[in-house]
């Protein structure tokens, strides 16, 4: 698989970055998680007066082939339908992305639909939908790097515009399961634990969906007694997580901040970090969601997200929310005016 190089935020210019947040007209540590995240993103950037006035989000499509076992309450004609929905405009990643200004792209990476003149889809399919896991793997080595591709380049289309915030969200009927299994497997957590409602299964549903899975996961380990993360990532995966994965990676090679949204695309951020560890530098945790086992996934890497708003969306909308947060964060190291320049006495 294609390699990225990533380094880890040169951190040279801390002191300088952290004494300007110092000195700001404030008590210090006062603005508290804004202080974090403009410290975070002045190091993404290497500059003392960062900016996020450029901004993409890119929305994956994708279909499942375990969705055929019945572990969604969403039958699968949802994915195009939704897709075909965004590009009027009437989807909440429509609204959040004009409300905050940010560029959206609607990407059919393996939705089971011809899409043949709609317009405002960008047509990178590589297959109607994954392969069913519970008896095969998901893609083949070479789909997988072809998705990890799509990703890449749509994050270097971004970057050629001037991009400085990347966020990405997906629609994909069926795509809890292999973010629990990812989560199950990366995490070393018990897989029941890392099973949820998904779009709104109740508990009979949620039991089938745990046998499944379990099902699944028992004959991938039988197979694939040693599997490496590029295993995990093609036995499970779908087309949009796999490019999303590309994306992230891609964007910190651009030295871009990521947005990371609620259970797939942490799912997918924790797998580009077990490829990249230096990825996790770039990717601001935006939320907790609803779904169930989320948080416990967010402390495999020990993120701490900025909201807790019970969103289960996806589409990249609770990281789209939580936007304005980065925002005020830069905005603070910009505009407000220091102790000298206020003339007010400095008295810590």
């Amino acid at each position: 698989m294609r390699t990225f190089d990533i380094s880890p935020v040169e951190r040279s210019m801390q002191r300088a970055i952290q004494a300007k947040i110092d000195n700001l007209n404030k008590p210090k540590g006062s603005l508290g998680r804004l202080e974090e995240l403009a410290l975070q993103v002045c190091l993404v950037q290497q500059t003392m007066t960062p900016s996020v006035a450029r901004r993409c989000h890119l929305l994956l499509g994708g279909d499942h082939g375990i969705e055929r076992e019945g572990v969604s309450l969403s039958p699968r004609e949802v994915t195009w339908q939704q897709m075909l929905n965004f590009t009027r405009g009437g989807g909440g990643v429509n609204m959040f992305c004009r409300q905050h200004g940010f560029h959206l792209r609607i990407v059919d990476v393996g939705v089971d639909h011809d899409f043949a003149g709609a317009e405002g889809i960008v047509d990178r399919k590589i297959r109607r939908g994954t392969r069913n896991f519970l008896h095969e793997a998901a893609m083949t080595p070479a789909e997988l790097e072809q998705a990890i591709g799509v990703g890449a380049a749509l994050a270097d289309d971004c970057h050629a515009e001037g991009c400085h915030v990347l966020c990405i969200g997906e629609m994909g009927i069926g795509n809890t399961s292999p973010s629990s299994i990812w989560m199950h497997l990366f995490g070393r957590i018990p897989l029941e634990e890392c099973i949820g409602a998904g779009a709104g299964l109740g508990n009979e549903g949620i039991a089938h969906k745990r046998q499944v899975l379990r099902q699944a996961v028992e004959r991938f380990q039988r197979e694939v007694p040693q599997a490496s993360v590029e295993d995990i990532i093609r036995g499970f995966g779908g087309y949009e997580m796999a490019a999303a994965i590309g994306a992230m990676l891609r964007a910190a090679e651009h030295r871009m901040l990521v947005l990371v949204d609620g259970f797939i695309m942490t799912a997918c951020a924790i797998a580009a970090i077990r490829l990249c560890p230096a990825v996790q530098d770039y990717m601001v945790f935006t939320h907790v969601g609803d779904e169930s086992g989320h948080r416990r996934m967010l402390g495999i890497v020990g993120a701490r997200p900025l909201l807790s708003l019970g969103l289960r969306l996806g589409e990249g909308t609770g990281a789209l929310c939580a936007f304005p947060i980065v925002d005020s964060a830069v905005r603070m190291m910009n505009e407000m005016n220091n102790f000298d320049n206020a003339r007010i006495t400095k008295y810590f």
